[in-house]
Parts: C-alpha cells; structure tokens; sequence
C-alpha cells in the first residue's frame, strides 16, 4: 500500500514513517523540506501525478499561542485551508482512506473525566476551531468522493524528543526549574507516538469513523514527572502546596497575560482531563502501549 504522508518532517512523521515502513508500507513523505514531494501546504499543490491508497495527513500548526490576528490566521491558513489544498490536489488520483490527525482539542475542556467521541466540540481557540473546520470538511468530501476516513483525536503525545506541554516539561526539568502543585495528582491521557502506525495497519481492516486515541493508564503528573526525571539522572520534583499555588495564581489574575500563573491554569494543573478511548478499542481492536513503560526522553 502506498502512503502519503504529510508533515513528514515533524515530531509524527519522524517516528512513524519509519515504522510504516518496516511494516511494507511504500511511504512517499510531503513537507516544506527534505521530502518527496517539497511544498507549502498553504498554497496551492500541483495534481499529484502518482495515486496513493493511503493519505496520513499530519501536517498541522499546533504548540503555539498567538499573540495577534494575523498568528491568528496562521492556524486556519495551515489547519483548514492547507486541508483543502491537498485535497484539491488529490482529486485527479483519489485515494482509499484518508488519516486525519486531529486533537482532543475540538472538545474545548480544560478538565473533565472519560469525554467520549459524543461530547460536543466546543473548543475555542484557533486550533482547535481550525481543527474543527477541518474535519467537518474532510467529512463531505470523504462521502463525496467514496474514501474511507478516519479521524484520530490524540491526547498528550508522548515519544522521543516530544513537543508541546511535555517537550516544556522535560526541559523545566533538566533546569531543575519543574515544580508539582499539591502533590502532581491531576491525571492526563496520554498516547504513544508510534502507536500511529498500528492504527494505520487497523485502517486497512475498518470502515473510518471518529476516535479518540490514548492509553488506558491516565498517569498523574507525578508520576509523569517521576519517570522524566527518572530518565534525566535528576532528583524527584519538589512539590507546592496548593495555598501556595493559590495565592500566586490570584496575583497572576490582577498582573494579566504577564504573569506566569493565575486561576485558570492552576485549575487545568490541578484538575484532570482523561479521555475515553473505548470506542477504538472496540471498533478497531486496537490496544493501546502503556506510555508510561514506554517513556523516553
């Protein structure tokens, strides 16, 4: 089966393309470099002249807040428009399936328990409505054009060299400049990086649907903190207490965007935010890597 994968330079393409391929899988990459097929996502792409079976579309923008309209834009540019734009150039060759690679983002919670697939998506920021858009566009034209899709919604992304909140994390700390609130207990899902590539095995077998992929294990931040400094040779994170955090986070609600803390972010450190991955356990048969023993720096 051969494979397009797009985003091939990133965190997803650099630890998955290789196991697509040990698994016979003929993967042309796409990205803004050092690829197959070198483009920005954003313009127009040239018709591919070659079909592929399947699309694994993880090129994305992601792990940055913006700071005015035109970053603003910057997500819906690459997220939406960028979707579209490779889909147009799909349509002389169409493929079978087409993987989307989404985000638990679309359901807009900062905290909450097991939120399944039929939670509403609520999410507001320009991720997650880029994201948002995105989907229910691949849905139309997916039916339109008879391609099977599957859209995965993954959790906190683990693997080697991660980004986002945990690559923050394991560099915190390194300089020792990490610190639990009130004991690390909030828990997170988590999901193994490499894990993609059984998923795309899976979506040979299957018919498409929506899912949220993540472990079944929904460690804590200790111990999530425990396991990197663990891997670092570094002694254990202290912990502050929850007055403490308290206190500083109602300063960072007067001092603004400025401030490091406030009530808001001490709520998502302090509360936990799991979700359901039943149904692709079920519809897929697909088991999930406990990350944490799989952890790596």
């Amino acid at each position: 089966m051969k494979v397009l994968f797009t985003g091939a330079n990133g965190f997803l393409g650099k630890n998955v393309i290789p196991l697509l391929k040990k698994k016979f899988f003929d993967v042309k990459t796409f990205g803004t470099h050092n690829a197959d097929y070198v483009y920005n996502i954003v313009e127009e792409i040239p018709a591919f002249q070659e079909k592929f079976d399947i699309i694994f579309h993880a090129a994305g923008k992601a792990h940055s807040i913006p700071q005015n309209k035109d970053e603003e834009k910057k997500f819906f540019d690459v997220n939406f428009e960028g979707t579209k734009n490779l889909c147009k150039s799909l349509e002389k060759n169409i493929p079978e399936i087409f993987i989307f690679i989404s985000t638990v983002a679309v359901y807009g919670k900062d905290f909450g328990e097991n939120i399944n697939e039929d939670f509403p998506l609520e999410g507001i920021t320009p991720y997650a409505k880029s994201k948002i858009m995105a989907e229910k566009f691949l849905q139309d034209w997916c039916k339109n054009n008879n391609v099977k899709l599957f859209i995965f919604r993954p959790s906190l992304i683990a693997g080697s060299n991660p980004p986002g909140n945990l690559g923050d994390m394991i560099t915190a700390i390194k300089g020792n400049k990490y610190f639990n609130i009130a004991g690390g207990k909030a828990k997170k899902s988590v999901f193994w990086v490499e894990d993609f590539a059984e998923l795309t095995s899976l979506a040979l077998e299957n018919k498409g649907g929506v899912y949220n992929v993540c472990d079944d294990f929904n460690p804590d931040f200790n111990e999530i903190s425990k396991k990197i400094s663990l891997l670092l040779n570094k002694a254990n994170p202290k912990s502050i207490p929850f007055v403490i955090a308290k206190c500083l986070a109602l300063c960072g609600d007067l001092l603004g965007k400025k401030a490091p803390i406030n009530s808001l972010r001490l709520k998502k450190i302090t509360d936990d935010l799991t979700f359901s991955n039943i149904k692709v356990k079920k519809e897929l048969g697909f088991s999930a890597s406990n990350v944490m023993e799989k952890f790596q720096i």
